[in-house]
């Protein structure tokens, strides 16, 4: 094609003084380099990972990466000064790097330890301020001891192979995971490895030094460069927070209890309205997060059901209502723990269920125990909208009777419909609201008042609780 353009310049040149000025112009334009091909008019995206690793990281991780990649950048620069953190999220972040079609350089920054230092490895080149130390890298469950041989023999792989595909030593890498790997001259066994900058350099896991992120640039001749300085976004920040573990606990107990007061109450209204705004925003964050599938969703939503159908249809508290309650942390557990199974991520997620059944059982017992004792909790309490099948006709047409002023406690009377806890009692010819102590008691069952407060009664089962018609 080039020589194709200068016949065509040649042959125009013979036509006249303007075609020779063509020609010249011509023959400039085809030996001068084109503007780009020292990459000085592209951006260079830039990336934090700092402070701890977590699913909010990686979200922010993979959106700078595919933007990066998406627009063709010059490189992406990852700031690294990090303690570590989730080891699901360093994975994910190490592949969303390895898979960058755009060159990826870690500048470390004083720290890459544990997650920090796989996510450093995974770059294609690796930089050091002084000081800077990459390694140390041992997985430990949520109590702070050494993970399971099965989980360091993972991860460990897992590095040599980071390694292994960047050119560098795999040996080093297993060694920064696991102390029973020696390396004469550099770590003996019993020891964890951590590099010190030089030392990495000397190794082959670093490149040389930067004084900081502008003399990077530099040196990689990028200083002319765009420079994008990135962040997370609303929805990452969103994450970070949703899937902090106590968040996570605080909207599983709400979402569960918000329904719970709502199958005790007359209609739709705020309790479960916000235990419904619970639960979704905890499957908001974690769907984000990458944790949440709709598995998830399922098992909790047949849990619900089956708590319904146990509160409403079934008396008592039977197979419908264990499985529900199964069904129902089921599907959190598996929203909590994702794809990936570390030992650490299982402890993790084991701790935020088991604080949030705490929780839900604190709060079932308080909101069955307690709240029907207020007023403004008495106004709520359910009576059942549809009258069970009463025993006789007079029992019947006793449902129709007014309710008593008089002090009733110690009186024996009979249940007109199931409590759970609250609903109507007949009450020496009287139909009056009672309410029990948590027990659940079935229609047409003697009951005994216990205490009487005017606006409230409370009730127990009568040891002649057989039910039967009204004498």
């Amino acid at each position: 094609m080039a020589l194709r353009g200068i016949s065509a310049l040649v042959w125009a040149a013979r036509k006249g003084v303007l075609a020779r000025l063509l020609l010249f112009l011509g023959l400039v334009s085809l030996l001068l380099p084109n503007g780009t091909a020292h990459g000085q008019d592209g951006a260079v995206y830039l990336v934090r990972i700092e402070g701890e690793i977590e699913r909010g990281l990686a979200a922010y991780v993979k959106r700078v990466v595919a933007t990066a990649n998406k627009e063709n950048s010059m490189a992406i620069v990852f700031r690294v000064n990090t303690p570590g953190g989730e080891l699901g999220a360093a994975l994910d972040i190490k592949d969303y790097i390895l898979n960058s079609r755009v060159p990826t350089i870690a500048l470390v920054d004083r720290q890459a330890f544990s997650a920090g230092a796989l996510i450093t490895i995974a770059a294609e080149e690796i930089y050091f301020v002084a000081g800077g130390v990459v390694g140390a890298a041992t997985p430990i469950t949520g109590t702070g001891e050494k993970a399971s041989e099965k989980v360091v023999s993972a991860v460990r792989k897992d590095f040599a192979a980071t390694a292994e595909a960047r050119g560098r030593d795999p040996r080093i890498a297993e060694a920064m995971v696991d102390e029973d790997v020696a390396i004469a001259d550099l770590v003996e066994a019993g020891k964890l490895l951590t590099l010190t900058a030089e030392e990495a350099v000397r190794w082959g896991y670093g490149i040389g030094f930067a004084d900081s992120l502008q003399h990077l640039l530099e040196i990689k001749g990028l200083e002319r460069a765009e420079l994008i300085d990135t962040s997370p976004g609303l929805a990452e920040r969103l994450v970070r927070f949703l899937t902090n573990p106590i968040v996570s606990s605080l909207l599983i107990t709400l979402g569960f209890l918000g329904l719970l007061f709502e199958l005790q109450t007359a209609g739709w209204g705020v309790g479960g309205t916000i235990g419904l705004i619970a639960l979704g925003i905890f499957f908001w964050g974690h769907f984000l997060a990458g944790l949440a599938g709709w598995e998830g969703v399922a098992l909790v939503a047949l849990g619900i059901a089956l708590l319904v159908v146990e509160m409403v249809f079934l008396p008592g508290f039977g197979i419908a209502g264990a499985l529900g309650i199964a069904a129902f942390l089921a599907g959190l557990y598996v929203s909590l723990v994702g794809d990936f199974s570390s030992g650490d991520e299982l402890l993790r997620a084991g701790y935020i269920l088991a604080a949030s059944f705490v929780l839900m059982v604190l709060g079932a017992w308080a909101s069955l125990t307690y709240l029907p004792r207020t007023r403004s909790f008495g106004g709520l309490v359910l009576v059942a909208s549809v009258q069970p099948r009463l025993a006789g006709s007079r029992l019947a047409a006793a449902a129709e009777g007014e309710e008593t002023t008089q002090d009733l406690t110690g009186k024996i009377g009979q249940a007109l419909t199931h409590l759970r806890p609250s609903g109507a009692a007949m009450i020496e010819g009287k139909r009056v609201d009672v309410v029990t102590e948590g027990e659940y008691i079935l229609a047409g069952t003697s009951i005994e008042v216990v205490q009487d407060e005017g606006y409230r009664r409370v009730v127990k089962a009568h040891t002649q609780n057989t039910p039967g018609e009204l004498i």
